[in-house]
């Protein structure tokens, strides 16, 4: 188990009016894979979205595979421009401040409650909702509670279930084990701490997790509003950190005995690979520009020296950049050739076609303001993806049956 800690101050994370369409309704089929939220607020200077400001560096190519050495970027071509959403039905509705999602081999889902602090079970075909445990020590508030989860990447025999939550001191991970056999409501163990120290905040506390292709575990976390917290490698805030699933530093991290992979962000709440095990993270800006970055192992970011594609030595631009009331993206997904990012504030889904490294077109809307808030976006293989609102977490405006778990395809 590592131990860090720091502090953190107040803020917001966007929000606003809404309009929606009349909801699709089925139930869904089948899942099974991996997972993949935060603040900024409101205009920007004009640029496309995904552009840059003029005068601007762009993205550079190179990338990391799991090990962290960069790979070169052998793709030519890449998905088609224009793509296409459609949403395919309704998995859960009614659901409280969801936040984490993770799928169960069988179809179902684990879905976490930020604010009470407990996790469900969602059942593939009917949609039910059973409660399977709270995780004590939770303490909800402002951006903090009961964040990412993640199944660990050996399930099957462990039974393990992997959280990211906010206590009264700092952000930490756990991991419990699930029994089903147990009554409802009480089927998970007692919360074993793997990592702790995290710095907590009302804003900006991170909070996605997921293993990678290496088994290592990836957390995704938030400055807290302190910004000096994001250029200090000593602190956990401002980070996305590499560990084992055991809560150590993982061998061939950028510093020995250091679980920071990467630093100078602001606020990480989306984690993805492509198919060539690229890491890809999107994250809040603060009044320009939001950012989807492609994470190199002791790469710089450069918050607070630099927000959006800046050009300036030292720090890593990102690739595609969005005003921050288009965006205020949160969990991320790569599917069918493209980087998937749910928007918050922007409440529309947006894609990313890539070719290796880069955008072979400008990022595309799908679903502005149909369902709301978009929190966040959980590939199941192929072309369908499943898509969690976030209507009910204090700053949506929430209608009946909100909020909701729909599953969508794409191409």
């Amino acid at each position: 188990m590592r131990y860090g800690s720091s502090p953190g101050q107040a803020g917001s994370e966007g929000a606003g009016g809404r309009g929606r369409g009349v909801l699709a309704a089925l139930a869904l089929a089948g899942c099974g894979a991996l997972l993949a939220t935060g603040c900024a607020p409101e205009s920007a200077p004009d640029s496309g979205p995904g552009g840059s400001p003029p005068g601007t560096a762009s993205a550079g190519a190179g990338s990391p595979g799991p090990s962290g050495r960069a790979s070169a970027s052998p793709e030519a071509t890449g998905p088609p421009a224009k793509g296409a959403v459609t949403v395919t039905g309704e998995v859960a509705k009614g659901l409280e401040s969801p936040w984490g999602v993770a799928p169960l081999p069988g179809g179902d889902l684990l879905v976490a409650s930020r604010d009470k602090g407990t996790i469900s079970r969602v059942a593939a075909g009917s949609g039910a909702v059973t409660g399977i445990g709270e995780v004590p020590g939770v303490a909800p508030g402002g951006e903090g509670g009961l964040l990412g989860l993640a199944l660990s990447p050996t399930f099957a025999s462990d039974r393990l279930v992997y959280v990211y939550f906010t206590t009264e001191s700092d952000n930490r991970i756990a991991r419990l084990r699930y029994d089903e056999q147990r009554p409802a409501g009480q089927q998970l163990g007692a919360p074993d701490t793997v990592f702790r120290g995290i710095p907590k905040g009302l804003i900006h506390n991170g909070g996605r997790i997921a293993f990678g292709p290496d088994k290592m575990l990836y957390v995704g976390t938030g400055e807290t509003g302190d910004t000096g917290l994001a250029q200090d490698k000593k602190s956990l805030g401002g980070k996305i950190l590499r560990m084992t699933p055991d809560g150590d530093p993982v061998h061939g991290n950028p510093e020995a005995d250091s679980v920071v992979y990467s630093y100078g962000h602001r606020n990480v709440q989306g984690l993805a690979w492509d198919k060539d095990k690229r890491l890809w993270a999107a994250e809040f800006g603060q009044n320009t520009w939001d950012e989807l970055n492609l994470i190199e192992p002791g790469a710089n970011y450069g918050w607070p020296e630099a927000e959006g594609k800046a050009g300036k030595p030292g720090f890593k631009d990102p690739v595609a950049v969005w005003k921050t009331d288009e965006a205020s993206p949160s969990g991320i997904a790569w599917a069918e050739g493209s980087i998937w990012m749910a928007g918050l504030k922007g409440k529309r889904l947006w894609r990313i076609p890539l070719a290796g490294t880069e955008p072979v077109a400008e990022p595309e809307a799908f679903l502005e303001g149909e369902y709301g808030r978009l929190r966040t976006v959980v590939p199941l293989g192929g072309d369908r993806m499943l898509l969690v609102t976030s209507e009910t977490d204090g700053r949506g405006s929430p209608e009946s049956g909100d909020d909701r778990i729909l599953t969508v395809t794409v191409r």
